[in-house]
């Protein structure tokens, strides 16, 4: 299944256009794309049968395919090559902050850097719980994932190492727009291998970050098992699960992003997002 938010509704994309899910279930599901994560089991049941009038989808109308979870859990330092760029020590145990759900953004958004000269970028495979988890095994974790999707992690680099605080990385990477997602939610089912994906990103032809999720340091499984031994994981949360190497803020000399880029970011068999870039601060 591929789940997608169209302005606001719920629709399944098809290879020959989208369903609205409302309208084919007889309002037994609403419009609003979150509410299903609380009946997800039931969802997937009655979506395996789902028909309806087919209709073509801009993708330019299409928003975050989560688009108002609970809670955001973000991965740092999840790739050995982004260890070694960065000079830190490699992880033994899952390095967690928070992206503030207010910083969620669709596949095709422009995003503005609020006036700062310091924004990264840090394409990410997001994942989206579908049911709760607490003290989940890593051999059924993957029961507890409705799907994956693109996400980037834009990073305001100045606002994230601003002292006296060791790091603000939650601030730095939850400015509006912050966390664009998309362009659709997809399922397990969808895909040949959910733990071996390319994934990379890249402005104007240009390639900037290149790598497979499989070379996570913390795979899905082991990141939902880790985090529901801690904290419950509820319905409709998301996990940015950690970006590969190839960040500006480390080149040398560094790189950031400029009003008028457009960066795409792409994992293979989810999709593709284009991200535009503007001066100044979002309304």
């Amino acid at each position: 299944m591929r789940l997608a938010n169209l302005q606001g509704r719920a629709v399944l994309v098809r290879h020959d256009g989208a369903i609205d899910i409302e309208r084919a279930s007889d309002r037994r599901y609403g419009p609003n794309p979150q509410s299903l994560f609380e009946h997800w089991d039931e969802f997937r049941d009655w979506e395996r049968g789902a028909t309806g009038d087919v209709f073509d989808v801009d993708g330019a109308l299409l928003e975050a395919p989560v688009p108002s979870p609970r809670q955001i859990l973000a991965v740092g330092f999840n790739y050995l090559d982004h260890a070694d760029e960065a000079d830190t020590e490699i992880p033994r145990h899952p390095q967690i902050f928070a992206k503030f759900p207010s910083s969620l953004t669709g596949p095709q958004a422009t995003v503005h850097l609020a006036g700062s000269e310091f924004v990264d970028w840090e394409v990410e495979l997001v994942v989206a719980i579908s049911r709760r988890a607490r003290n989940v095994q890593v051999d059924t974790a993957w029961d507890h994932v409705a799907g994956l999707t693109v996400g980037q992690d834009l990073s305001d680099r100045k606002l994230q190492m601003r002292k006296p605080a060791p790091a603000q990385y939650s601030l730095g990477k939850s400015r509006p727009g912050f966390a664009p997602i998309g362009p659709h939610l997809v399922t397990l089912d969808e895909l040949d291998e959910p733990g071996d994906l390319e994934i990379g990103c890249s402005i104007g032809g240009e390639q900037l970050q290149l790598s497979r999720t499989s070379k996570m340091l913390f795979s899905v499984p082991e990141l939902v098992s880790r985090l529901s031994a801690i904290l419950p994981l509820l319905p409709g949360d998301l996990i940015f699960t950690g970006t590969p190497g190839g960040i500006g803020g480390l080149r040398k000399p560094p790189r950031f992003l400029q009003p008028g880029e457009v960066l795409t970011s792409s994992i293979e068999q989810i999709g593709t997002m284009r991200t535009t870039l503007a001066a100044g601060h979002a309304l």
